[in-house]
């Protein structure tokens, strides 16, 4: 039988391994390996299929993924990611960005069992997490800024109240004052040295801490009462990509975990929850071409400016911070990322029309807070717009207003409001890493920088 025109170029494939489908009498089949595991599954899926293009990519994918997730599930534990990478990565920063599809969907398999978030990885300090008050979160650079979209993944849904610690000032400040916290360090190599000795500041004061790292055998875990490990897996380039978009995933978990125990939420609100996470790694990989060609052709506009302003509200602050550190890091540009209420308060005096920023204005319409943070982020758009300033947004897929105030846009597919963190991210990265590459940078090795600052 041969296959329909339009079925030969369909790709499916796990981890960036893509493998073209093939007809069956029943439809259109191909396997599917995990990852760098062979094969162990066939897949099989209905032959009549709604096709959407992905645009640069020359492939096209289902328009929508109900039918290929509820097939997928009975068959195969891992999602199936759709997108064709570039045939060979010159950074491993680059490659490092195309695995965050793979990182997120094996963190979510090592904390995530039968919809029990967490089994058994947290016992240790049971007795801790039914009487505690407040979580303090400790971490330094792109971790800190993870923790700073935590904060309100966790207050949001779960309603602890969280503190956000820079590790390095931990130690000097009396966080713990009429409350029974826990402490938790977020850590990509485990062996920070602010952030060990923040650790081993809470466990002096007698508190109990959550490791949450990348490195399993690594100091910090080791000498948490209770470690969460991401499953990035090995991150070679010093600025973090993968390792912090797990972070992000575990946090989300986190948040779920204490809403769930503090009965917050139902388990059926808490499946409809971890269903629309996991439906994250294939919406990335879906898109990851595409914003790769984007950010090139972004970045050939804005690469020679020297000083740089990213602006985001509520939860998408921790990547206006995240997006300007990675700029920071690779291209040695000034870079500085606010609350977007703030730019009155200050920075409106740098902006003219040398300054790019950069915007996060996505939206989860189902989320009226959220509309109205994306109403209010149009108005600051616009007055960046009028005294010339260079406008680089992040939009959601289907915004036609922001067409007409921003010159240079990243769409992100739709996601609850609370998981747009982890896709609008990426673009930002991708954009750093072309803005360093254009000026000649080594973006895996950025100068005076490390992997793990294991000096205080």
């Amino acid at each position: 039988m041969k296959p329909p025109k339009k079925t030969q170029r369909i790709l499916a494939g796990a981890g960036g391994t893509p493998q073209p489908l093939r007809a069956t009498p029943r439809g259109v089949a191909s396997i599917v390996s995990t990852g760098n595991r062979p094969p162990q599954a066939k897949l099989t899926l209905p032959a009549k299929l709604k096709l959407k293009p992905v645009p640069g990519t020359g492939y096209s994918v289902l328009a929508t993924q109900t039918n290929l997730r509820d097939t997928q599930q009975m068959i195969y534990p891992r999602p199936i990611f759709m997108t064709r990478p570039p045939n060979s990565f010159s950074h491993a920063m680059r490659r490092e960005i195309y695995q965050q599809p793979q990182a997120i969907a094996e963190t979510i398999a090592q904390h995530l069992k039968n919809d029990i978030i967490f089994p058994g990885e947290l016992h240790a300090i049971e007795g801790a997490l039914l009487t505690f008050e407040k979580l303090i979160i400790a971490a330094s650079g792109s971790s800190r800024h993870a923790g700073l979209a935590g904060e309100i993944m966790i207050e949001d849904l779960s309603g602890v109240a969280v503190d956000v610690e820079y590790a390095s000032e931990y130690c000097y400040r009396s966080t713990h004052a009429a409350v029974e916290p826990i402490v938790m360090v977020i850590t990509q190599s485990g062996e920070t040295a602010d952030t060990i000795a923040a650790q081993r500041e809470a466990l002096t004061r007698g508190v109990k801490t959550i490791a949450v790292s990348n490195v399993a055998g690594s100091t910090i875990p080791r000498e948490a009462s209770a470690a969460l490990i991401t499953g990035a897996g090995p991150e070679l380039a010093v600025p973090a990509t993968k390792s912090f978009t797990a972070q992000l995933t575990v946090l989300y978990l986190m948040a779920l975990f204490l809403a769930r125990k503090r009965g917050r939420m139902t388990s059926e609100v808490t499946r409809s929850y971890l269903q629309q996470l996991e439906r994250l790694p294939d919406a990335i990989a879906v898109s990851l071409r595409a914003w790769d060609e984007l950010a090139e052709q972004f970045a050939q506009n804005q690469y020679p400016a020297e000083n740089f302003l990213y602006l985001g509200r509520g939860v998408h602050y921790a990547i206006a911070r995240e997006g300007a550190l990675k700029l920071k890091e690779t291209s040695y540009a000034h870079a500085e990322g606010y609350p977007a209420g703030e730019l009155k308060h200050g920075p409106n005096a740098l902006v003219d029309e040398k300054l790019p920023v950069v915007v996060l204005a996505t939206c989860d319409h189902s989320d009226p807070d959220s509309i109205l943070r994306y109403r209010r982020t149009l108005e600051v758009i616009k007055e960046v717009k009028s005294r010339r300033g260079r406008v680089v947004a992040v939009a959601t897929e289907g915004e036609r207003e922001i067409a007409g105030v921003a010159g240079e846009i990243f769409y992100v597919p739709p996601a609850p409001e609370l998981l747009l963190p982890m896709l609008e991210v990426i673009p930002l990265q991708l954009f750093a890493y072309h803005v360093a590459t254009k000026k000649g940078y080594n973006v895996d090795h950025p100068r005076n920088l490390v992997k793990a600052v294991v000096t205080e």
